[in-house]
């Protein structure tokens, strides 16, 4: 089948799970003999991941149209290796994983005011201009960028289209509005996972919107399937459950890196905020040195809650022990992975959570909340609650402590991870696109 996949990264650009997750996907289903037309939002000259970064009068993109959508750089072409069937495009805009109103007013605040749209009223029309004007909000701009992907797909020819997240809700709608195609929208996250108690009404209605809209919805867990079932009353047969995986060459390289020392290392990685459960992890880490001052603890990543937690270590008077890295990526992700004794991942809701796959392709083994999808998968991994910071403490002294116990759950995991692969996820998917196929 021809496929119009509506992402927001692709390698080396990523920031998160979902340009993994994309990329990984897309790979597997092109290696199935699908046809993959990608399209995703990219400021010219800027890594899709960034798009806050101050971009200079002359890098601004002109408004173009939408017959000539703006090709990706070479790195991205390059980095998708030798994938046969896939065409990737991408069209101007800021739009990214994890942006926020207030980010995107940054963003704002950094281009020349007559690149804003004409109004708020026409960027909520579905009749929104087609120019290089960015929206004068988030919400705005998403709408902006959907009729540039609608007015696509009306000059292109595929089977269906297959969305992702809720930034893509629109765009998928109004593809679907001018093609007449099916519409599949992949849930890797929810707003709930991402704002605990404090939702976003905007982005949960689109994301309402968007699943009673869509044709058929595929879940990366049964924890985020139950969850559009009980937030979004969505019924069960409309859900397919798809995991995701994890790409096994990219970890072999790292073999090779030695630890040093004997000094151990416990490793938090990605984005600090409330729904990866970091300052869990900070609690945890504090208990645990109390018993074996000698370990070291490393939190990767970054996020609005890294200055709170960075105070929170200061006073916890464990800062000689605990070290804060940054963003990480490439090579770098790579090698801390390869230097930790254990990894940890305490999120209070994680759809799915593809870096526990890594480090056990590592040979590092894992601690996971059960709060999470990717406890479905993994048998061989230790399990807590996300909140229970004595739990958490105790297993990772027992790990540790005891290194028969952290290689009898690596050799095990190891074997589980054998089993899991990007092309079952793709087989799986395809049988959907199939399904749906026949019912259109």
């Amino acid at each position: 089948m021809r496929v119009l996949m509506l992402g927001w990264e692709f390698p080396p650009y990523i920031s998160g799970g979902l340009g993994t997750a994309c990329f990984g996907i897309t790979s597997g289903l092109t290696s199935l003999g699908q046809e993959i037309i990608f399209v995703l939002p990219r400021l010219p000259g800027k890594p899709a991941a960034a798009p806050i970064e101050l971009i200079s009068a002359d890098d601004l993109p002109g408004a173009g149209s939408f017959s000539e959508p703006i090709v990706l750089a070479e790195e991205i072409r390059q980095a998708a290796g030798d994938l046969a069937g896939i065409e990737i495009n991408s069209f101007a805009s800021p739009l990214g994983p994890y942006l926020t109103e207030d980010t995107y007013g940054e963003f704002l605040g950094l281009v020349p005011g007559d690149w804003f749209s004409p109004s708020p009223q026409a960027a909520s029309e579905e009749t929104l201009l087609l120019t290089g004007q960015y929206g004068q909000n988030l919400l705005a701009e998403v709408m902006r960028y959907a009729s540039l992907v609608g007015e696509f797909a009306g000059q292109r020819s595929f089977d269906l289209i297959h969305a992702h997240d809720w930034m893509t809700i629109p765009a998928g709608i109004a593809a679907r509005n001018r093609s007449g195609k099916p519409l599949i929208l992949h849930i890797h996250s929810l707003e709930s996972d991402r704002s605990g108690d404090h939702p976003n009404s905007s982005v949960y209605d689109i994301e309402l919107y968007g699943l009673k809209e869509a044709d058929h919805i595929i879940a990366v867990s049964n924890y985020t399937k139950n969850r559009i079932i009980r937030f979004y009353r969505i019924p069960e047969a409309k859900i397919t459950v798809v995991h995701n995986a994890v790409t096994h060459q990219e970890a072999l390289r790292t073999y090779r890196i030695r630890k040093p020392g004997l000094r151990k290392i416990v490793l938090f990685i990605g984005r600090i905020t409330l729904q990866k459960g970091p300052d869990y992890f900070v609690e945890a880490a504090a208990k645990v040195l109390a018993i074996l001052p000698e370990v070291t603890f490393v939190m990767a990543g970054a996020g609005d809650m890294m200055p709170r937690l960075i105070e929170r270590v200061a006073d916890l008077g464990i800062g000689r022990n605990f070290h804060f890295t940054g963003f990480l990526k490439g090579e770098d992700v790579e090698r801390i992975f390869a230097l930790s004794d254990l990894y940890v991942m305490p999120s209070v809701s994680e759809p799915f959570g593809i870096s526990p796959l890594e480090a056990i392709s590592y040979d590092v083994p894992v601690i996971i909340s059960h709060q999470s999808g990717v406890s479905e998968l993994i048998r061989h991994a230790l399990k807590v609650d996300f909140w229970d910071t004595d739990a958490l403490a105790d297993r990772i002294i027992s790990v540790l402590k005891h290194p028969p116990l952290g290689e009898e759950l690596t050799g095990a995991a190891r074997e589980e991870l054998n089993k899991i692969h990007w092309t079952g996820s793709a087989e799986k998917i395809i049988k959907v696109y199939e399904k749906l196929a026949l019912e259109t």
